[in-house]
């Protein structure tokens, strides 16, 4: 059981690590020639003076609650943890972790929705950026992706574990 509550307390500091670098990192959608679009900002890279030169998101609907859904994550997962950590010292022996494991799928289905969304109306969401035939999707993108069932399975397993002394 030691091996289980290690196992599960390393998959959500890792999976918080990973929630955290998709939502603030610049690249949900990448063209070619070194331009990138993320929840926040449009960037691009001057090869003059090899710098990134980022100017803010136009904002629409779509990309608001992209935004929300995926801060909202990280609140969820990062409330999960603490909540896990108040629970590991307070909670009687024999005890579930519930809230913790609740509070961790909530993570996963607000990434889920975000991303969701993000791959369903990335049209509307990119509206002011450049045609997007010629780019595609980018590694902070792919990493929301990989959160969300690591998020819920280890939301699961918080529902299953036991507190054992």
């Amino acid at each position: 059981m030691a091996y289980l509550l290690m196992f599960v307390t390393l998959l959500h500091l890792i999976t918080l690590a990973v929630l955290f670098i998709a939502t603030m990192e610049k690249s949900w959608w990448v063209w070619e020639g070194w331009e990138s679009s993320d929840l926040w900002y449009n960037c691009r890279f001057d090869n003059e003076t090899e710098a990134w030169f980022c100017a803010s998101s136009r904002e629409n609907e779509w990309l608001q609650a992209v935004q929300v859904l995926m801060v909202l994550s990280v609140v969820f997962s990062s409330v999960s943890f603490l909540i896990f950590l108040g629970q590991l010292f307070t909670m009687s022996k024999g005890g579930l972790f519930y809230v913790t494991g609740l509070c961790q799928v909530f993570s996963g289905l607000t990434a889920f929705t975000a991303t969701l969304i993000y791959t369903l109306h990335n049209k509307e969401v990119l509206q002011d950026a450049r045609e997007l035939s010629s780019g595609h999707f980018g590694y902070c993108f792919i990493l929301a992706w990989v959160c969300v069932p690591l998020l819920l399975c280890s939301g699961v397993m918080y529902i299953h574990l036991r507190k054992k002394e």
